[in-house]
């Protein structure tokens, strides 16, 4: 289940959630995605759930996640809010600098403490209550505790400005974090406007606008030109073109006809059609794609892990170091100042939150998933998209994945008396109930009305072909392997091409060469991967080994292994896998149904033109929603900008910490500059996390 957190102030609030629930022994699955507050976690009690969270943050509810309800209206208030203070604060500020000499001489030096704590409980209140919370429920290393003491201690040595700057830039980082998050949300929800409000169902003659969540398998609806399709389905009447880039990404529309089918939240450009549902709103390929990019932030890279246990103990260090700055130097050293050495311990601890960590990292991965699936490439969660950056080993499929999957009939060579026409109309009837691109191909070429009642049994033997009875003979169609397991005597084994042998009542019949062709865009495609690290690429094919030669010569591919079943090709890449080194990631790229298994056990599975394909949606990493291959460098070049982005925000906050802790420990950096160190750099490291949303 997933619910949305209200009312939570900071990135650590939801990682000691998260935390927290984890350690209940409660929940066995449990992920805050910190930069959308959304929960994920195994349990329908939301009772439950709000009392065990009631206990480390008591501020923070909990309500059933809608993707659909959008939050922008309280945003937008918020952002005000936080405007309104900030502005006011710098108005009560600025006249106080300017006259604070004046103040502090004069007989009403009150009115000093009057103007900066004035300033210091607008812009502040809200850190110091909390901090005060927490403190009675033993709750001490967090930002509200480290900020609330630090500014404390600066108001009791008497820098009653430097502690409303110390706020006040809280504020600042505060609202800039809530605006990138806000706009990482926005490039994430943008894809909810391709999920349609309605449908028009045609029902005795009349169309009727009806929800897409109420419409049944089988029922026909109309769409327009310039309507969104509401659900998927097979067109049965019409013809048109239809913009495919909300789920693709490709801004080419592309032509639909007759017995097609078509995708819900796709766009209807150009002629009216009929469409037949053929699948109910919840299993469509809208609901998939939203389904994966919600639930995509759960699934965290080992970065993000690493870093929210690091801030766990640094806080704590970092505190301890600063108690011990503050005390021992006065204890041994004569000439030290206890005041002097205070104020370094309190600038250390200013710098020492870990906001711009825990906040820009999970920032950065959900805005490298944004920006992919704005491109119609879905990668299910940050892991995912940190693994793809270590591919350095790709093995591909080659039917539908490296070629076209478009096959016909190129020659018939008949055998033992049978004509060409015999033979085709035998392939045809065996390959009726297959669903396989050859067995398309035989049908098309062959053109007729067939009598199914003639068939009388079918049976798909997996990586081989058919096995059936067709007007009482017993019929096979499929490659040499199936020949020589039957026993089946034939005059050649090694034919160039993709071939289809047939078989009656163990007589061989003859055989029929059908022709594929690699896609456009596949020799740039390996180009483009070469060029992004990846050392090695494979072709593990089910096809016979010259027609595998054959095109991985023309890929300039000299690794590749054929006629291998899909248990075969399992074993094949389990040994690429073992023998590759841990930090090299290998990735599989399929169709998705009879790679599904290869698909699950490869280091990143990739599916290729599967949209709308269960198997694809289900085993897949990442999926890639169209068939074009120059997605798939396109990915890994996503995948390493962002973890680029990522680690470039982890060594600024934790350089620049450590340089200012160090020059706070010497008394070299006053607590201007460690509200530098501190909120200056969150928001840094925050603006540059949000580059991963420009990525073109």
């Amino acid at each position: 289940m997933k619910y949305k957190l209200k009312n939570v102030d900071c990135a650590s609030c939801a990682a000691n959630i998260e935390s927290s629930l984890f350690k209940s022994g409660k929940f066995k699955e449990v992920s805050v995605d910190t930069a959308t507050n959304i929960l994920s976690v195994d349990t329908d009690d939301i009772i439950e759930l709000q009392r065990r969270i009631k206990i480390v943050e008591p501020d923070v509810s909990v309500e059933i996640y809608d993707m659909k309800k959008s939050d922008e209206t309280e945003s937008r208030e918020k952002v005000k809010y936080e405007l309104i203070r900030i502005l006011l604060v710098v108005l009560i500020f600025i006249p106080g600098m300017y006259y604070r000499d004046d103040l502090h001489k004069s007989v009403f030096s009150w009115a000093e403490y009057f103007v900066f704590i004035s300033a210091y409980l607008i812009c502040g209140w809200g850190v110091v209550y909390k901090a005060l919370r927490n403190l009675l429920r033993g709750k001490i290393f967090d930002e509200h505790f480290l900020m609330a003491i630090a500014t404390a201690g600066a108001i009791a040595i008497h820098e009653l400005p430097e502690a409303v700057a110390v706020m006040w830039f809280y504020n600042v980082g505060e609202l800039v974090e809530g605006l990138a998050v806000r706009r990482s949300r926005k490039s994430i929800k943008s894809l909810l406007e391709i999920r349609p409000d309605s449908a028009s169902v045609l029902k005795e003659g009349k169309i009727i606008n009806t929800p897409p969540d109420e419409v049944r398998v089988g029922e026909t609806i109309v769409v327009k030109p310039g309507e969104k399709i509401p659900l998927d389905g097979i067109i049965i009447e019409g013809t048109t073109f239809v913009d495919t880039y909300p789920l693709t990404g490709e801004s080419t529309p592309r032509k639909f006809e007759l017995d097609d089918e078509v995708f819900s939240g796709t766009i209807n450009k150009t002629g009216l059609i009929k469409v037949k549902v053929n699948k109910p709103l919840s299993e469509s390929s809208i609901s998939k794609i939203l389904d994966l990019v919600e639930s995509a932030s759960s699934k965290k890279a080992e970065t993000e892990k690493f870093i929210t246990k690091f801030a766990k103990y640094y806080t704590p260090l970092v505190v301890f170091a600063a108690i011990g700055i503050a005390v021992i130097p006065p204890l041994i050293f004569s000439g030290a100042i206890f005041e002097d050495w205070l104020y370094r311990a309190l600038v250390i601890l200013v710098i020492s939150c870990p906001c711009a960590l825990v906040i820009s990292i999970p920032l950065g991965y959900f805005g490298g998933i944004g920006g992919a699936s704005r491109r119609g490439i879905l990668i299910k969660g940050s892991n995912y998209l940190d693994a793809l950056s270590g591919l350095r080993t790709i093995i591909f499929d080659k039917t539908g994945t490296l070629t076209k999957g478009v096959f016909k009939v190129n020659e018939i060579h008949p055998a033992n008396g049978y004509t060409d026409s015999e033979l085709l109309e035998l392939a045809a009837y065996a390959e009726y109930h297959s669903t396989h691109p050859i067995a398309k191909s035989i049908l098309e070429s062959f053109d007729k009305p067939i009598a199914v009642e003639q068939i009388s049994s079918f049976e798909e033997i997996s990586g081989r072909g058919i096995k059936t009875q067709i007007n009482g003979k017993k019929v096979i169609a499929g490659n040499d392997r199936l020949l020589h397991e039957f026993n089946i005597a034939h005059p050649v084994c090694k034919v160039e091409g993709t071939v289809v042998h047939v078989a009656v009542n163990s007589l061989y019949a003859g055989y029929i060469i059908i022709s594929d062709q690699l896609k456009d865009e596949a020799l740039e495609s390996m180009r483009l991967l070469q060029s992004e690290g990846v050392k090695r690429i494979k072709i593990f094919s089910g096809d016979n080994v010259s027609t595998t030669r054959n095109f991985a010569t023309k890929l300039g591919i000299t690794d590749y292994r054929a006629e291998l079943l899909p248990e075969n090709k399992l074993l094949e890449v389990e040994k690429v896998i073992n023998s590759s080194n841990n930090k090299e990631k290998v990735g599989f790229v399929g169709d998705g149904i009879n790679d599904a298994p290869v698909i699950a056990r490869a280091d990143v599975g990739i599916a290729m033109g599967a949209f709308g394909s269960d198997a694809a949606i289900e085993s897949a990493d990442v999926v890639i929603m169209t068939d074009n291959l120059l997605k798939l460098p396109e990915a890994i070049d996503i995948s390493r900008r962002t973890r680029r982005i990522v680690w470039e925000n982890i060594i600024f906050a934790l350089v620049i910490k450590g340089l200012f802790i160090l020059l706070g420990g010497f008394g070299l950096a006053s607590m201007w500059e460690a509200v530098f160190a501190d909120m200056g750099v969150a928001i840094i490291a925050i603006l540059n996390a949000t580059r991963v949303l420009r990525i073109k």
